[in-house]
């Protein structure tokens, strides 16, 4: 049996990830200092305090949180939430939301959003979402967190301050713009959602969904539940161009130490630092690392 009453934790840069990711049962990430949250599981208490969601797909253990969620934030009075997801969700989740607002017998106040990939959704400071193609048995997105970036053009470079600071004023734009791919989540998937969108490939996170990892669960059974293989990503880490890779949504059936076993014989020696496995459940303290 599985308990959740404790979230684990992943620090990346600045940014903290507070979460659990169990495959079935539960899957569910708070981002704390840009309050958003990745998929929204049952409904855990530490995602309260998110003010935008960003949900993957319709499954229970992924989608299943939203009307506590909502609830919740209306019963203490919190700032309208946002909830973001595949354009197919919006309506039938909305009727649910309506028979559920009439059976507790108060309004809701809540926003959901149809989002399709490419589509950008600004965030505060210099952070940005955009979602991205994803593979599964329902219609179904995964979410990159951008960060913008200004650097001076390289034209007014070596200009003195005073010939910037007059272009500046004739409305000459001084600054380059880069957007770079911060964090990707991929929410459940087949491994081909790797040839959709190049950005993802080159996140400096990336969240991966990793639901197989034996011969009792091989390729096929992975892709026919629309999930990944262990072996279908050895097979492409050459790929992948982020500098780290942090594996999610393991199987039941196994626990995070024999996933951080098998990656420590069969990772090549340039991934072994790159490669993190989050905690499946809350009885793993500590997440792991193949070495």
């Amino acid at each position: 049996m599985n308990s959740w009453p404790w979230p684990n934790s992943y620090s990346f840069e600045d940014l903290t990830l507070t979460g659990n990711s169990l495959a079935g049962q539960g899957t569910s990430f708070v981002c704390p200092e840009l309050k958003i949250a990745f998929d929204v599981a049952f409904g855990l208490p530490y995602l309260i305090g998110a003010r935008d969601f960003f949900v993957s797909h319709c499954h229970m253990d992924h989608a299943g949180g939203i009307p506590y969620l909502v609830s919740q934030q209306n019963l203490m009075s919190l700032p309208q939430a946002h909830f973001y997801m595949p354009e197919s969700m919006v309506d039938p989740l909305t009727r649910i939301l309506s028979l559920w607002s009439e059976m507790e017998g108060h309004s809701y106040n809540y926003q959901f959003h149809g989002v399709k990939a490419g589509d950008w959704i600004p965030l505060k400071g210099p952070y940005g979402i955009r979602p991205f193609e994803t593979i599964h048995r329902v219609p179904s997105l995964g979410y990159t967190l951008f960060k913008r970036t200004k650097h001076l053009k390289e034209f007014f470079k070596g200009k003195s301050r005073n010939d910037i600071l007059q272009a500046k004023a004739q409305g000459i734009e001084i600054e380059d713009t880069q957007e770079i791919p911060w964090i990707s989540f991929t929410g459940d998937t087949q491994i081909e959602f790797l040839d959709r969108d190049p950005w993802v490939k080159k996140s400096r996170l990336l969240i991966l969904e990793v639901t197989y990892i034996g011969q009792d669960r091989g390729v096929e059974k992975a892709r026919e539940w629309g999930h990944i293989h262990l072996h279908e990503l050895l097979e492409r880490l050459p790929e992948l161009e982020c500098e780290k890779l942090l594996l999610i949504h393991l199987s039941a059936r196994h626990r995070s130490m024999e996933l951080v076993e098998m990656l420590k014989r069969r990772l090549p020696e340039e991934w072994q630092s790159r490669v993190d496995v989050f905690p499946r459940d809350a009885s793993e303290k500590d997440w792991a690392r193949p070495k």
